[in-house]
């Protein structure tokens, strides 16, 4: 999976069992993708859900995603939570850490996150740590200092392997994206910064989120170290999702 393109589908509140049954049972029809590793997160309550559907496919792996995991492991009293050795008893194989929406409604920083990593990775799970700046951030010339801070969580982690999701929060969910120049200028400061705090051999995959859509994906994948997507709303309806992935391989 170090090698290909990610496409990840992030359903976050949004599902129901009979319109998530049907959405699944057709990606399982889809040809064979070997350059593409495909990923969906759907809510919680969902997980085991899509992993009993996608784990009998023959074609692709449809990798199962969480979009969230405790900073607590193990078990314990803190109602509410779900840990990372529960994501792995369902069948999770990649677990988003620190969406934007996570920080702004939930006030999660840095610190909450490194603890909700580490957990990840002792149970042999992989993060995908979702950074991005602000509008104010990026006007103010501050983009870049802002992502370094949010990437530095990894630094002094046990693992060469490191997933990232560039989403700038001015494109989450509002239909605007960013130029090709502003996501490979970006793209490329993660890949350095990574390097530079994790070591030269680092195996490094940067995907692209922020209103990604059919229409644009395609022109997305051509951008140096644009290494996948993680797409919101296109990932909810089949002929839009599908047609990301399809970008993905042709890539």
């Amino acid at each position: 999976m170090w090698d290909k393109k990610w496409v990840i589908g992030n359903w976050k509140m949004n599902g129901q069992l009979q319109n998530n049954n049907a959405l699944v049972h057709k990606l399982r029809s889809l040809p064979k993708m070997d350059n593409v590793c495909i990923g969906i997160s759907p809510p919680t309550v969902y997980l085991s859900q899509v992993h009993n559907a996608v784990k009998i496919v023959l074609e692709n792996k449809i990798h199962t995603c969480a979009q969230d995991v405790s900073r607590f492991n193990g078990s314990g009293a803190y109602t509410g939570e779900v840990s990372a050795e529960m994501m792995k008893d369902v069948g999770v194989d990649i677990v988003l850490i620190g969406h934007s929406e996570r920080s702004l409604y939930f006030n999660e920083k840095n610190d909450v996150q490194r603890h909700k990593i580490e957990n990840v990775l002792n149970v042999g799970l992989t993060p995908l740590l979702c950074v991005g700046e602000s509008i104010k951030e990026r006007e103010d010339g501050r983009e870049k200092e802002a992502v370094a801070y949010q990437l530095s969580v990894f630094k002094g982690l046990k693992t060469k392997h490191f997933a990232v999701a560039y989403e700038p929060v001015w494109a989450i969910g509002t239909g605007k994206v960013a130029t090709k120049e502003q996501i490979a200028d970006m793209h490329d400061f993660i890949y350095n910064e990574i390097l530079s705090l994790c070591g030269e051999d680092a195996n490094i995959r940067i995907l692209y989120g922020g209103s990604v859509n059919d229409k644009n994906a395609a022109e997305i994948f051509t951008v140096p170290h644009v290494d996948g997507a993680l797409v919101g709303g296109a990932s909810l309806k089949y002929e839009s999702f599908t047609a990301i992935i399809q970008a993905a391989q042709d890539a």
